[in-house]
């Protein structure tokens, strides 16, 4: 036996059948049941009752019910348009439909409120992929109001991704305050800290409507009073928060807790530290301000912002350079690495190590060796040897060995003979990389240079393949 079937007819002759009825009123109208009417436009449909339940729980629960409706084989619809309603009532015939941005979100709210599950997936994958700056802010209250959760993760994902574009659009100014609060609640915004503040005081300038001069500060503050807790002042540069305060836009309650911690970052750092412990507040609680696809754990963020020491870099920094992106092409590198000052490089191994340096001076063109006291390695994720992260200072008495810049080749950590002897080089490529780790940074407690625990603690080899390369620098 063998069973044969021709989907593809029984699609176009159930479309046919709807379609030739609904656009051609001369045909013969005794093989439908029901009509359904736009009281938009007067426009009506004529349709099937056993098509319309097998398709929508709504109208399957309408028929067995024996509404009105359902006796006068007749339903008036005051919510949508015939140009929405037929493509659905089209869709339910023959299975397929025409989504589009311009229908996509009417279709999504019709088939939510007449529970036609199919094409809410169907809207909400086409919507996912295909989100924009003009219609985030509806799809957020859409997927709110119709408990969409997935599409509204969706929704704030893509913002978080698109933040620094998206504070610069006019539809940012039009997000609701739970939107925004829900926003930056978030530890992960690609965006400079004083950025994500100014686009605030704007979001309330323009929420606030402000008519007269005098009334603008008190306004504003009135306005992200439910919402300037969640800037993460620690952030801030010395200058930035001090012209901000300067500016008296922010609540007093917070302005003073700021005004103190001005005063322990200028006397004491043990009783700054003291000091942010025991408020803690999220003012006082970093951002992650870069993206990674090597490393996504909150904790190794912490530790390397830990390492670097460097607020202000850290709350700056951005990706300048992925293989990802650019591809494994050691000149690309160089053209957008070089002469940028502080850098940080991580790796990402063939074998699923994560290790890295940071040079406080940066690379440069020309060919030599660079002094640098404050360049360190690290690994992130060392599996193999079950080691936790740890930091690498360079050896007292190698600085003037730090790093090295060679065009030929990629970023390289240490060593005397840059061939032979580097704790971290690459090939002229980018895929491939070198580790003779302990000839100019320490090694961890126990291991001695030379041994192959040396060569192969970072990356498992002392010859490693690169599974993905990323450089940040401001």
């Amino acid at each position: 036996m063998k069973t044969y079937s021709n989907l593809e007819k029984l699609s176009n002759d159930l479309k046919n059948l709807f379609q030739n009825q609904n656009q051609n009123e001369k045909e013969e109208e005794s093989y439908f049941d029901f009509e359904i009417i736009c009281e938009q436009n007067k426009i009506s449909f004529k349709t099937h009752k056993s098509i319309l339940s097998s398709r929508s729980y709504y109208f399957k629960s309408l028929f067995n019910s024996k509404m009105k409706e359902y006796q006068e084989n007749k339903l008036i619809l005051k919510d949508v348009s015939s140009s929405i309603l037929f493509p659905i009532l089209n869709y339910f015939y023959s299975g397929k439909i025409e989504i589009n941005l311009e229908n996509a979100i009417e279709i999504l709210i019709f088939s939510s409120k007449y529970l036609i599950d199919e094409l809410i997936e169907i809207c909400s994958n086409f919507i996912k992929n295909n989100f924009q700056f003009e219609t985030i802010v509806d799809i957020l209250k859409l997927s709110e109001s119709m408990d969409f959760n997935q599409l509204l993760d969706f929704a704030y994902k893509f913002i978080l991704e698109n933040f620094e574009k998206f504070i610069k659009t006019s539809f940012f100014l039009e997000l609701e305050e739970n939107h925004l609060n829900s926003i930056l609640l978030n530890d992960f915004i690609p965006t400079n800290e004083i950025e994500i503040f100014q686009s605030l005081i704007k979001w309330g300038k323009h929420k606030s409507n402000i008519n007269q001069e005098k009334e603008e500060k008190e306004k504003i503050k009135n306005q992200i009073s439910n919402i300037i807790h969640k800037i993460r002042f620690i952030d801030f540069t010395k200058k930035e928060l001090e012209n901000t305060l300067k500016e008296d836009l922010i609540p007093n309650q917070i302005s003073q807790k700021l005004i103190q911690f001005q005063k322990f970052q200028e006397e004491n750092e043990k009783e700054l530290n003291q000091f942010i412990e025991k408020e803690n507040l999220s003012i006082f609680k970093s951002r992650i301000h870069f993206k990674s696809t090597i490393i996504e754990e909150k904790e190794h963020f912490n530790l390397i912002k830990e390492w670097i020491n460097d607020n202000e870099f850290f709350s700056k920094m951005k990706l300048g350079f992925s293989t990802k992106k650019e591809g494994f092409d050691c000149k690309k590198w160089h053209s957008k690495c070089d002469d940028k000052g502080k850098t940080l490089i991580i790796i990402k191994t063939k074998d699923n190590f994560i290790f890295g340096g940071f040079t406080s001076v940066g690379f440069k063109k020309d060919k030599r060796w660079i002094y640098d006291s404050n360049s360190f390695i690290f690994s992130l994720r060392n599996d193999k040897n079950d080691r936790k992260p740890e930091k690498f200072t360079i050896k007292k008495g190698k600085e003037d060995h730090a790093i090295y810049s060679l065009l030929s080749n990629g970023p390289n950590f240490g060593g005397v003979n840059v061939y032979k002897s580097s704790d971290i080089f690459f090939s002229y490529d980018l895929k491939r990389g070198y580790s003779k780790f302990g000839r100019t940074y320490n090694l961890p407690n126990g291991i001695e240079q030379g041994s192959n625990q040396a060569k192969f603690y970072l990356a498992g080899s002392s010859i490693f393949d690169v599974d993905e390369l990323e450089t940040f620098f401001i």
